[in-house]
């Protein structure tokens, strides 16, 4: 149940069309990406034969074995639907919009990769120096990109937000000692440090998350502790004090309801900030290892091999196209939560 407040602030939100429009768009992008492999795959959705439907999409690996052939690795799907066509005995299946999933290299007998956008082949955006499918990698790329984000997102706000509660609420000793130690780690070169990590082992997701995540907390703290000592001295935290409230439940039931309006407001720019460093690490090659699908690795085969210019152009034009959404999202947040308007206190 919303507060008056909130329906306050929701209501302002969608009379900023610009970040409203915004929002929509990238939830339903966001939505898709997850079921990626509906739309970008080299296996079919569906497949009916001699009278059974079978899902290969999110099912078990199905063998040659299961439709005639003589082997049993998992069939080719393209060379079955052909089959298919040419035996006309009512067998069919469907395949995905792209039928290429992000790993899968696709060579044309006498030509060498990287191929030109074409609409016969169906690699609607060409392919890349390997021959994958460009279209298939961005959509891939971005599911990870913005999962990566917000669980970036997620732990550095849960650090962030309770260290910086913590040095507002406590002060005195607790307060000097995190300050010296946030302005320790802020001296300390992240990208040094993620060189010497990726030098020893191979970063997968999780590791990335982590190493970012030790070193992004930091500026957020700084803007809780403030909201925070501000906040202490409100007279509704000294009558919850007089009345005999626990300092946990100062802190979570009416300190932080009342900070929303700051922390809210920085979700969309940390998202932001979260896909430019992933982006920005696989382009220089200390990200995620290949041939995981990412959009700085794009744009380094892009930059790289100029003369081929669908490969940077889809990647800049994806890049800049859903920063943009999240940029005007953005907007539109710190515009309905401005602490100008709307504010209460309990």
């Amino acid at each position: 149940m919303l507060t008056p407040q909130a329906k306050k602030r929701w209501i302002k939100f969608k009379a900023l069309k610009r970040g409203y429009y915004s929002f929509i768009l990238i939830t339903v992008l966001i939505f898709l990406s997850l079921f990626a492999e509906l739309i970008a795959s080299n296996r079919p959705v569906v497949i009916h034969y001699n009278g059974e439907l079978h899902f290969p999409t999110y099912g078990d690996i199905l063998p040659g074995t299961s439709f005639g052939y003589d082997y049993q690795w998992e069939v080719n799907y393209k060379d079955l639907q052909k089959q298919f066509n040419l035996e006309d005995k009512g067998n069919w299946l469907i395949m995905p919009v792209i039928p290429f999933n992000p790993l899968e290299s696709d060579f044309i007998e006498g030509e060498y990769p990287p191929y030109a956008p074409s609409i016969e082949s169906k690699h609607y955006l060409g392919t890349d120096m390997a021959g994958r499918d460009i279209t298939s990698r961005l959509i891939y790329g971005f599911r990870i990109a913005i999962l990566f984000s917000l669980f970036l997102l997620a732990v550095t706000y849960i650090i962030g937000v309770f260290i910086g509660a913590l040095m507002g609420y406590l002060g005195g000793t607790f307060d000097l000692v995190f300050q010296r130690l946030i302005e320790v780690l802020s001296n300390i070169p992240i990208l040094y440090v993620i060189m010497i990590v990726a030098s020893i082992v191979t970063p997968d997701f999780w590791t990335l998350v982590l190493l970012l995540a030790a070193f992004s907390w930091m500026g957020l703290t700084w803007y809780m502790r403030t909201e925070t000592y501000r906040e202490n001295s409100r007279e509704y935290v000294m009558a919850a004090r007089a009345i005999g409230a626990s300092h946990s439940r100062i802190i979570f039931k009416h300190i932080l309801p009342n900070s929303v309006s700051i922390l809210v407001t920085f979700f969309p720019f940390s998202v932001v900030s979260g896909i430019t460093s992933l982006t920005s690490l696989d382009y220089l090659g200390f990200g995620l290892p290949a041939p995981t699908p990412s959009w700085g690795e794009l744009l380094q085969q892009g930059t790289a091999n100029l003369e081929y210019q669908w490969i940077a152009i889809s990647a800049v034009a994806a890049l800049s196209f859903v920063l943009t959404l999240v940029t005007f999202i953005g907007e539109a947040i710190r515009e309905a939560f401005d602490p100008k308007k709307y504010s209460y206190y309990e």
